[in-house]
């Protein structure tokens, strides 16, 4: 019988270590099989399920009571028969006022949250780039509820013709039985596209949401390390300690969402903004392994399935590695809240940039 893969099997990292491992080290892996904890039973967990119709799955999808296996499966179920949650011409977006916010780390917080993670081998130089603490004014503005999904970027595949297809999807075919999963191993070109793409489609102001944007939606007024609160709980997101090692249908995570009802922020998949990396005002310059790799490069922000729990902080500023098939790639949008005559030049004006 195959070992199977529990919170006692948490592994300890040692900073010194963390450049030199296999991507199976990095989720905490040996080199041989293991089953997670969701493999065991679900079959069964299918079968009870498979009658239901897509508004009674939708049902157990939404239920808080009901176990995060139970809803893993209806979400998984829905993806097949069409999940009415997921319209692409008309994502489901969450209002977020606008106003002056507070951004980042005090620079006093860096020693305390390297000893609260330290056995994920964190280098001192990634939390510092969430320094200094910093106002920002915010105009009100719109965030996705969910991340984009394998469905939605696949009509953007078929409407453009766009290259860019996903390299996890296999052989370059479309996941079916993952159609109401966040899409993922994009570049952010590829999620600036979608954006214009559906911005043109429907009149409306879809994009990128900036750094502030994406940590407000996420940390709310009350600076939450985490969307739900401040301490981690690996039952309210889709990180490596829930043991998923794969995307789940958005949403299941009951808890897990923001102040602002928005899901899925702090584990899935990571997400790109519109902003590339820089030091915030006043900050060091870090000159770590991502800056070394791309010279400019986009921030990603948000945990996923492939990534430990600090990741998941809701102020932490990342981005992508090539070198490593771990870094989990996708975004969500955001929409500007502009008056319809100022959205209509600002539509044309994009369209006539790229004609």
């Amino acid at each position: 019988m195959a070992a199977i893969l529990t919170k006692r099997d948490w592994p300890e990292f040692g900073a010194t270590l963390c450049g030199t491992m296999t991507d199976r080290e990095r989720l905490g892996l040996p080199d041989y099989y293991v089953a997670d904890r969701f493999s065991g039973h679900i079959g069964g967990i299918y079968d009870e399920l498979r009658q239901l119709n897509s508004d009674e799955l939708l049902a157990v999808v939404q239920d808080g009571n009901t176990h995060l296996e139970k809803r893993l499966a209806a979400g998984n179920l829905l993806a097949l028969i069409g999940d009415p949650r997921i319209v692409t011409n008309n994502p489901a977006m969450v209002d977020i006022p606008g106003g002056a916010v507070v951004i980042g780390l005090e620079e006093t917080a860096v020693d305390d949250v390297l000893a609260r993670f330290c056995k994920l081998g964190l280098d001192e130089s990634w939390i510092r780039k969430e320094c200094p603490q910093h106002d920002v004014t915010l105009e009100d503005y719109r965030i996705g509820k969910f991340p984009v999904t394998n469905q939605e970027y696949r009509d953007f595949l078929v409407d453009t013709r766009y290259p860019e297809i996903p390299t996890s999807w296999a052989f370059r075919r479309f996941p079916v039985e993952r159609a109401n999963h966040p899409v993922y191993t994009l570049s952010a070109e590829a999620c600036d596209a979608y954006a214009r793409w559906l911005a043109t489609m429907t009149g409306r102001c879809f994009r990128l949401p900036t750094e502030s944007e994406w940590e407000f939606a996420a940390a709310g007024p009350e600076r939450r390390e985490f969307p739900w609160g401040d301490e981690f709980d690996e039952s309210l997101a889709n990180t490596c300690e829930t043991g998923l090692f794969d995307t789940s249908p958005v949403g299941i995570f009951h808890g897990g969402e923001s102040c602002f009802s928005v899901c899925d922020m702090a584990g899935n998949v990571e997400e790109y903004v519109s902003d590339n990396y820089q030091p915030y005002p006043g900050g060091p310059v870090i000159d770590d392994h991502l800056s070394q790799i791309h010279g400019a490069y986009r921030i990603a922000r948000g945990g996923s399935f492939a990534r430990f729990r600090d990741l998941a902080r809701t102020r932490r500023r990342h981005g992508h590695n090539p070198r490593s098939v771990t870094y989990a790639m996708g975004f969500r949008l955001a929409e500007s809240i502009y008056p319809a005559q100022s959205l209509n030049r600002t539509l044309r004006f994009t369209i006539q940039k790229e004609i």
